[in-house]
């Protein structure tokens, strides 16, 4: 490896589009490793340092939790992980994911209803306040 591959921390965070405090946290965390030092105490991040964090980054975009990216960074670690082991990461992740679309499809709807029932103007009646104080035809029993 040459001293061009290896980078400091504000240029990794240039390259990456991330904030310098966000890879801090990933190391503080154990998603990235303590990186190597200079002498006068600069972090040096490898190449492989520097893949590593685009795939935390690029995990975080997809909404992979912390944790999620802690088990699929343990396998590939491990170097003894299989495709149908990620595949059921994923595949729990998705699952996730389709319930937080559900939820927010239902949650659109009631605010799509109350809105609706809701006539604006000068008027102290709201339905919409009534729905949030429990009371009317979008209150939770």
């Amino acid at each position: 490896m040459t001293a061009s591959q290896v980078i400091k921390r504000g240029e990794l965070a240039r390259r990456s589009g991330c904030n310098l405090e966000t890879i801090r946290y990933y190391e503080n965390i154990g998603l990235l490793q303590p990186p190597e030092r200079t002498a006068s105490g600069h972090r040096l991040y490898t190449p492989g340092d520097q893949a590593r964090l685009g795939f935390i980054l690029r995990g975080r975009d997809l909404g992979f939790s912390i944790e999620e990216l802690k088990s699929l960074l343990s396998l590939v670690d491990s170097h003894h992980y299989s495709c149908g082991e990620v595949r059921d990461l994923t595949n729990n992740h998705l699952a996730s994911v389709r319930a937080k679309i559900a939820d927010l499809t239902r949650l659109e709807r009631t605010l799509a209803d109350v809105s609706a029932r809701c006539e604006g103007g000068d008027v102290p009646e709201c339905p919409i306040i009534d729905t949030l104080f429990g009371r009317g035809p979008g209150a939770r029993s």
